[in-house]
């Protein structure tokens, strides 16, 4: 049987000895010298070079004070050959050398294995990508292909060119909604139709390899405006694909607005005849179906393996005259299939139909599993394919292709399929009587959701989507369709190494995998066996769907063998103990491609659909829910920007960037929505703020804690400092600082009333106040960076305090604080701030003690929790399935032990594994 939690620790000697470590132990401060890394690896996320790209970007770390200010840069194959490439500064360090850089390869570059970035002269394409801007339209041409996008109206995408024939017109957005749900049996339905109405269109990049336009608008119709997006079209020189990062934000009534279907359209202009054009859909691997809108092939008069072989490759035939006689008279008589579609209805099927034309009947065509979400409409003298990025793994979805028997052919990519029920966004229950702070609470005593009337709400949650268009001279060969449905599918992606990644200090403390010793490897181990069954598990559950994917579940229910997908807080994770950080460290140190698209759809959903984009809620996130929107408490740990500027770094995406800059001011949400309103009933339940301010705030101040809000608000300033050097945001994180250092409890008051004008927190901080919570948002994280980039030894020392005395036996914990330990929980997993400040402390006493409450398990994880993982089937389960990890509570919050102490422990725990091995 194994042990709980409560009793490995009482068979452990670890609460014994009071450890003699005084409050307000100093330090000196000490930064390691920045390594003389002169250049770069370069190297391909999933090892082999990509089949092919459309154009690529990618960011690179450099150690501080090594790289000036506007440097160039170079990239290089492994033969010394300069690779064209485009480069510009993302961030920078306080003393002004380069931090973060952004570089840009055209499709024609192709690192190999050993390409290397570093100073230089850098490498030029064959064609330079052109910019022009004009009154009403933006034109960009890569070379092949010329585009135009509006400054205004409903086509966003005005043409594209290539020489003198047009391949591609009016692109724009559609949607369609409805005033009542399917599900409800309403007998009168009434549908409205939407188009995407540009109001601001700019170029935010222009450079010889890469551009950037952006655009932005509402959905309008039927006198009404609504579903603000935003969009961002990228181009690379010697492409014929535009890449679009497409974002928009729900803000209707939930009660009223269901939405229907959200897609992208485009019209194809057409010239070959009906045999010469064809049809193209990805399915799953490199499987391709193609066919002809008039085949030539299966006929009972055989038309020839000439012109058999031509239409099936998707070339020109041969002259319809030397057809044989049979033929050639009764082409009138082939029919011409007009639409053609391929709809994804779930994650585990596809359909492809096809008919003749509006008024006549649908036939089946095909059938597969996971489509790669590509298609493609033209023929012989050009045409369009149009791709959908996560394609199954966003069901429900669908590809359109329309009148393709016509002279103008259209496309849809719904990445909202029309055949699906309509969105039903409602809250889940009535309220059930919950209409008071004491009913609510009772509630969240039972199923641990805080509820509250009209604030699970989803008006103002959002969602990014990505589509690619390719203006194609010709139908593509299979093998070539293939290829590049491969990209649509996984997108290629330039990486560093690890060891670039460490050497450059980015990111605080952390380390490189490190097996040599009996107790390292069992952490490894612990960790690579978490990340593969929380992996294993989005696809064994299906995590999937246009709301759901990139979210995991937060607990596990043993008797029903399913995660606790419909109780309360226990559902939906919503970054609850910050996975995200788990994850991209875990990449940090690892390299690995699967963590990496785990923690990407991660950041893509966490960062949309778990946060509120507009309404009295923006900025904010929500807490952990049977609803990714649904829980009544809204918080800053959640909207975290700490857990969405890694990735930023690591792939230059404006868009996450522009959701970590959108939190700049959040902390003015806390004026007008209390998110700890009910904690003073609580009593079992977790505090909605992590701490309790006993001095009412004054006019321009808010109550706010130091970690869960504080810490999470300081993520998006550091990254504000880093990117723009505005020292605006420097001072605001520095005064914070400060001010938290004079307070007379320090980190151990918890939480202060907070000055919105300045930055600093004004008090009273007089009063110790714990909870488990404070340091498990991104808290530590964020602080081995202000240890790294500040010099507040106040702030310094009032950290540390925290970490020494947090673990610390009872008594010490009293003797430092004057208060008892009240609220302290999760012993393993705040074993890395004993660790913290062992490394920081040069004390081995600590270091040991850390590495005891490592390996306590005590409300964690014990270790060997892999060899416990095992088959199970019963009649509670519809098939058999993996157990989940539970040795006490379902997901035990993640393993916040082995998680997160590998997430900071590197560095910051050296001194632990020393001792400990």
């Amino acid at each position: 049987m194994a042990v709980s939690r409560r009793g490995f620790l009482a068979r452990t000697a670890l609460g014994g000895a009071v450890l003699g470590v005084p409050l307000g132990t100093a330090r000196a401060k000490v930064r390691r010298p920045a390594p003389a890394l002169v250049d770069a690896p370069v190297r391909w996320l999933d090892g082999a070079p990509a089949v092919r790209h459309d154009g690529l970007t990618w960011g690179v770390p450099w150690p501080r004070g090594t790289k000036r200010a506007n440097a160039a840069f170079a990239l290089r194959d492994g033969d010394g050959r300069a690779l064209p490439v485009q480069s510009w500064t993302t961030a920078t360090w306080p003393d002004g050398s380069i931090k973060w850089t952004a570089h840009a390869i055209p499709p024609a570059a192709a690192p190999g294995a050993n390409a290397r970035l570093g100073p230089g002269k850098p490498g030029a394409p064959a064609e330079a990508l052109r910019v022009t801007e004009q009154a009403d339209s933006i034109e960009v041409s890569t070379g092949p292909v010329r585009w135009r996008i509006a400054r205004g109206g409903e086509n966003i995408i005005l043409s594209a060119h290539r020489g003198e024939t047009e391949i591609l017109r009016n692109v724009g957005l559609a949607a369609t909604a409805q005033d009542k749900p399917d599900s409800d049996g309403a007998e009168t339905v009434t549908t409205r139709a939407y188009r995407g109405r540009v109001t601001h269109a700019m170029v935010e990049q222009r450079g010889p390899v890469r551009a950037v336009v952006r655009v932005e608008g509402m959905h309008a119709g039927e006198g009404r405006e609504w579903l603000p997006f935003s969009m961002r079209l990228y181009f690379y020189a010697g492409s014929d694909a535009v890449r679009i990062v497409h974002s928009f934000i729900f803000d209707g009534d939930e009660t009223r607005d269901f939405i229907r279907g959200l897609g992208l359209t485009g019209v194809v202009p057409l010239r070959d005849l009906p045999y010469d054009r064809h049809v193209r859909f990805a399915g799953t691997g490199d499987g391709v179906w193609g066919e002809a809108v008039q085949p030539l092939t299966g006929l009972r008069r055989d038309a020839g393996r000439p012109f058999r072989d031509a239409q099936v490759a998707g070339l020109k035939v041969p002259p319809v005259e030397q057809l044989a006689g049979p033929v050639r008279n009764g082409l009138k008589y082939i029919p011409q299939w007009g639409d053609f579609t391929l709809s994804q209805p779930n994650s585990d099927g596809f359909a492809i139909t096809k008919r003749t034309k509006p008024g006549h009947g649908w036939i089946d065509v095909d059938s597969g599993a996971r489509a790669n979400g590509l298609g493609f409409v033209g023929g012989a003298s050009g045409g369009v394919a149009f791709g959908l990025g996560d394609f199954w793994q966003r069901c429900p979805v669908r590809l359109d292709i329309r009148d393709a028997h016509t002279d103008a052919a259209s496309f849809t990519l719904w990445h909202h399929s029309p055949s699906a029920p309509a969105m039903d966004l409602r809250f889940y229950h009535d309220g059930m009587g919950m209409n008071d702070h004491a009913a609510e609470n009772d509630g969240l005593d039972i199923t641990y959701e805080d509820y509250e009337k009209g604030w699970g709400t989803p008006h103002g949650i959002a969602r990014t989507t990505e589509f690619t268009l390719w203006a194609l001279g010709a139908t593509p060969a299979r093998d070539t369709f293939a290829a590049m449905a491969a990209t649509v599918a996984k997108p290629p992606r330039l990486v560093t190494t690890p060891q670039h990644l460490h050497a450059a200090g980015v990111f605080g403390d952390w380390s490189l995998p490190d097996r040599s010793t009996p107790a390292k490897r069992a952490i490894e181990e612990q960790n690579d066996f978490l990340l593969r069954f929380y992996r294993e598990q989005v696809e064994q559950r299906r995590w999937y769907g246009f709301w759901n994917y990139g979210d995991v579940m937060h607990s596990y229910d043993a008797d029903r063998h399913v995660w606790r997908y419909d109780i309360g807080g226990f559902a939906w994770d919503n970054s609850e103990l910050s996975p995200d950080l788990w994850l991209w460290y875990s990449f940090l140190r690892s390299g690995d491609a699967q963590v990496f698209r785990l923690a990407e759809a991660m950041t893509r959903h966490t960062g949309e659909v778990d946060v509120y984009h507009l309404g009295r809620f923006k900025g904010l996130g929500t807490r952990h829910s049977v609803q990714h929107w649904g829980d009544s408490s809204k918080q800053p740990r959640v909207s975290n920007a700490i857990y969405r500027r890694i990735y930023y770094y690591l792939t230059a995406d404006e868009r996450v960037g522009d959701l970590i800059r959108d939190l700049l001011d959040s902390d003015r949400a806390l004026i007008t929505v209390d998110i700890g309103r009910k904690v003073g009933a609580r009593s079992s339940a977790e505090p909605g703020n992590g701490a309790t301010v006993d001095s009412k705030p004054k006019q321009g101040e808010v109550s706010m804690s130091f970690g869960t809000s504080w810490c999470s608000l300081v993520g998006a300033w550091l990254t504000e400092w880093e990117r723009t050097g505005d020292r605006k945001w420097r001072d605001r994180i520095q005064n914070g600082m400060a001010s938290i250092g004079a307070l007379p409890k320090g980190w151990f008051a918890a939480g202060a009333n907070f000055d919105l004008a300045t930055g600093r927190f004004t008090g009273p901080g007089d009063k110790v106040s714990i909870s488990h919570l404070n340091s498990v948002f991104g808290a530590v994280e964020i602080n081995s960076e202000l240890f790294d980039l500040f010099d507040v030894p106040a702030y310094e020392k009032a950290w540390l305090d925290y970490c020494v005395a947090y673990n610390a036996p009872a008594a010490q914990f009293t003797a430092m604080t004057g208060a008892p330990g009240r609220g302290r929980n999760l012993r393993q997993g705040h074993s890395r701030l004993t660790a913290f400040a062992a490394k920081h402390l040069s004390d081995p006493a600590l270091a040991k003690r850390a590495w005891q409450e490592f390996f306590s398990g005590d409300a964690g994880l014990d270790m060997g929790l892999a060899a416990r993982a095992k088959k199970i089937a019963g009649p509670a389960v519809l098939k058999p399935v993996d157990e989940a990890p539970v040795s006490t509570n379902g997901t035990a919050q993640w393993g916040l032990a082995a998680i997160q102490n590998l997430a900071l422990a590197g560095e910051a725990a050296e001194a632990v594994f020393v001792a400990g091995s």
